[in-house]
């Protein structure tokens, strides 16, 4: 079976972070990632005998498996590995984490306890078919890992990792054509693990040739790794300190490149400890402060740029407006015209510091005759995922679609000329809120609607989007009052009914569905052409644009909003899907399949997945799950009449339950008919219901209280059969759906999934960005409703009459 990315991915961070124990997550992670490397070129190896890593006799994962439980097992992973290390030049990169270190995994039984079943984690997996083009299955995974190390490590050791949607957006910057040759080079001096440059690798069609920098050995051996992983093995990383020691000379000068990308420490202050040769770096510009190593990189890496080369940078924001040498630096930086474009980022984005940060995107290029620096404020656009901010894929897509095509949008971009940014008043200060204002309109109180009544035209003004798609909707909510003001012409309560029940609202529904339904079923083709050799990042892609293109048009809808419906679908299910579909084929993929033990408890009774179809109970149960089609597809397709019989069955169990529960709290009290019923947790039962029942006709007991058991016995009776014939039905229902699965065609299987299942998914998202609107509508208009709705005039009416009454009942109580 093919494996989900999902599955996957949680399945290797569960199980390795509970085997973590007491180990800080920034060495743990040292061991997982190695091991998973060894595993997924030992498979890769197994599929084929050219593949780029040798695997030699004794240091393979298989090697690893028969080793499992052995009182010597830490020591021979180490053996093992360092074999493989050998074999392919890669020591200090795959054997730095020592797997016999008990002061880390434990001593004696624990260590080995603890490794066989880390190894165990790995066993089961089939790296064999991961890809390194397209869609890197493997290489994702570690970035997941890599992503939860990070976010897990702490603020000081979290930042080997670029979050993947920085990187994405970084890359689709930096201006990398589509016939880019693969010679043409790309360089990260402060790499980290490496994912930053393999996202810039990644967005050339033909790849590129990559050099990579890192100062702290441990994280260049994740960027290695990583390299492997994603295909890109003959990659270059070198360790070293990049200001004081850089690894990439051409005789006493820097090495030059056509493309750079970099997140470099923060406010380095020891940049300088060490530095003899400045390569010219600060040549024409002077030298950046002591104790602030932010331009130090900077210009490091525009030394590094071709005279052609372009590149991206995170930095934080004070590198934008600090004075002193740093200004003296920016406003040469300004001059020579290096600085294409600045984007603000969200705060907290990143795991070593939680301070908001800008991207600096630099064009040598076309840097003579520059008249402007391209700005966005981005810094609003974000969801919060854990302790941290991240990037929507709405958010990478405004950022990217903006500053490609150079579109202005009032409080979020603008071309800042750079007379304006010289202007004495500015004084070559980049801070974006001088030249963007991202705050939100106030929201102003009209003292004249308070006083004499209406709304503010000037308040339905702000709300033109809603009249421009629904011309005629504000004349029926609103009549004119006087002047400047007007008043609504329905009552608040029916506001909603108003706008949803007109005909241009009817016409705007009509109009966004025939949008969508186009969209989709033109990519139909597309879809049903998913193979084994289908790139889903190419897929998502042309779903993306040609979505994004196709509500570009509409009215009031935000396309980045309908655009992020269909990416969180993506995200969530779709991609998954895809990866099935590619690993077995449409019709294998929908196969039911046997649901996974997912481990055991403490009395070695088997955990199983959540089945969607379960026949039986305990170990003997059959438990099915249904990956690609989901039974309520094939039920809403095939089995429509038996799920409304079901339904009605399941309704009348339900009222027979209720009318149980109604009629026991009427007499199941003190003194009640049913009193002597009650069991000792003071409840009515069938069974004590039944034996109070005989008792009392035994006894000779009150005709009522007999008439009241027969009744409730009948209640119990009347229950049970509704949920037996529920059960029973229930059961029919999930046999004829298993069965329908056997009689799908590869046509049947396409259209539950690309129409019912994809499409339907897609076209709600669009209807729930609809529903948002039109909420945000009604909101607004009741609180400009409430908001002037009684007078000034009317409230000191108010107070007077209350007033009064309030003396006249001190007066009856006898106070002055």
């Amino acid at each position: 079976m093919a494996l989900k990315k999902s599955d996957l991915y949680s399945s290797l961070w569960a199980g390795a972070d509970e085997l973590r124990g007491g180990m800080d997550a920034s060495q743990y992670k040292d061991y997982v990632l190695t091991l998973l490397f060894v595993k997924y070129v030992s498979d890769k190896a197994k599929a084929d005998p050219y593949a780029d890593v040798e695997v030699p006799d004794g240091g393979s994962f298989d090697d690893l498996v028969a080793m499992k439980g052995k009182p010597d097992l830490g020591e021979q992973v180490n053996v093992a590995i360092r074999k493989l290390a050998d074999a392919n030049d890669l020591q200090g990169v795959i054997n730095n984490a020592d797997f016999d270190d008990p002061d880390k995994l434990g001593k004696g039984k624990e260590l080995v306890d603890r490794l066989t079943k880390l190894i165990g984690i790995f066993q089961d997996l089939n790296f064999s078919g991961s890809r390194a083009e397209g869609d890197d299955l493997l290489g994702d995974a570690y970035e997941y890992l890599m992503r939860h190390f990070a976010s897990e490590s702490g603020k000081s050791k979290g930042q080997f990792y670029t979050p993947a949607e920085v990187s994405r957006v970084m890359a689709a910057l930096i201006g990398i054509k589509p016939d880019t040759p693969k010679s043409a080079t790309v360089y990260d001096p402060t790499c980290g693990s490496g994912s930053l440059l393999l996202k810039v690798a990644d967005a050339a069609p033909n790849g590129l040739t990559i050099y990579g920098q890192e100062k702290d050995n441990a994280t260049r051996a994740l960027a290695v790794m990583n390299m492997h992983l994603h295909g890109n093995g003959t990659a270059e990383i070198r360790q070293g300190d990049t200001i004081t020691s850089p690894q990439f000379l051409r005789g006493n000068e820097l090495q030059t490149f056509d493309y750079l990308v970099a997140n470099p420490p923060f406010s380095v202050k020891s940049w300088n400890n060490g530095l003899e040769n400045e390569y010219g770096r600060f040549d024409g510009y002077g030298r950046p402060p002591e104790k602030n190593g932010d331009y130090a990189f900077l210009l490091h890496m525009i030394k590094s740029l071709k005279s052609a080369g372009k590149g991206a940078v995170i930095l934080p924001h004070g590198v934008l407006f600090r004075g002193n040498a740093e200004a003296t630096i920016r406003k040469e930086l300004i001059k020579r015209g290096y600085i294409k474009g600045i984007i603000g980022l969200p705060a907290n984005l990143f795991y070593g510091t939680g301070i908001p940060a800008c991207i600096i995107v630099l064009d040598k290029e076309n840097a003579v005759g520059r008249t402007g620096i391209f700005m966005i404020d981005a810094s609003k656009g974000f969801t919060k995922d854990g302790n941290k901010n991240r990037l929507r894929p709405r958010d990478m897509h405004q950022i990217i679609d903006t500053f490609v095509n150079q579109k202005e949008i009032e409080r979020y971009s603008r071309m800042v000329p750079i007379g304006e940014i010289a202007d004495p008043k500015n004084d070559s200060n980049l801070n974006i809120p001088r030249y963007i204002d991202g705050s939100e309109p106030e929201d102003f109180q009209d003292l004249h609607a308070h006083l004499k009544g209406g709304i503010p035209n000037l308040d339905f003004d702000a709300l033109q989007p809603y009249w421009d798609a629904f011309p005629s909707l504000r004349r029926t909510l609103f009549q004119p009052l006087r002047d400047g003001y007007s008043q609504l012409a329905v009552d608040k309560g029916d506001i909603q009914a108003t706008i949803t029940g007109s005909t241009e609202y009817e016409a705007f529904v009509s109009n966004t569905n025939g949008a969508v339904n186009r969209w989709w079923n033109g990519h139909e083709a597309l879809l049903q052409g998913i193979t084994n050799s289908t790139r889903p990042s190419d897929l998502i892609a042309e779903l993306g644009d040609s979505l994004l293109d196709a509500f570009r048009s509409q009215p009031l809808l935000d396309e980045y909003g309908v655009y992020e419906q269909l990416m969180s679908y993506w995200n969530d299910v779709m991609h998954d899907d895809v990866a099935l579909i590619m690993g077995e084929g449409w019709d294998d993929a929908a196969k039911p399949r046997a649901a996974r033990i997912l481990g055991y408890d403490k009395i070695k009774k088997p955990k199983y997945e959540s089945a969607h179809i379960t026949f039986g109970t305990g170990v003997k149960a059959q438990r099915w799950v249904m990956d690609l089609v989901p039974p309520e597809l094939i039920v809403a397709r095939y089995f429509a009449k038996e799920q409304v019989d079901l339904d009605a069955l399941e309704a009348a169990a339900e009222g027979a339950g209720r009318a149980i529960e109604e009629y026991l709290e009427e007499h199941a009290v003190e003194e009640g008919l049913l009193f002597e019923a009650t069991d000792d947790d003071g409840k009515v039962t069938n069974k004590t219901a039944t034996d109070r029942l005989k008792t009392a006709r035994a006894e000779g007991a009150d005709s009522d209280e007999i008439e009241a058991l027969v009744h409730v016995v009948s209640l119990f009776k009347a229950e049970v059969a509704a949920k037996k014939a529920a059960k029973e039905a229930g059961l029919k229902l999930d046999q004829l759906t298993l069965k329908q699965y056997a009689q799908l065609t590869t046509a049947d299987i396409q259209s539950l999934v690309i129409n019912d299942k994809w499409g339907g998914r897609v076209a709600a998202g669009v209807h729930a960005e609809r529903a948002v609107l039109i909420q945000k509508l009604v909101q607004r208009l009741n609180v400009l409703g409430d908001r002037y709705d009684t007078t000034i005039g009317e409230l000191d009416a108010e107070v007077d009459v209350l007033s009064a009454k309030v003396a006249a009942h001190l007066v009856a109580m006898g106070v002055e």
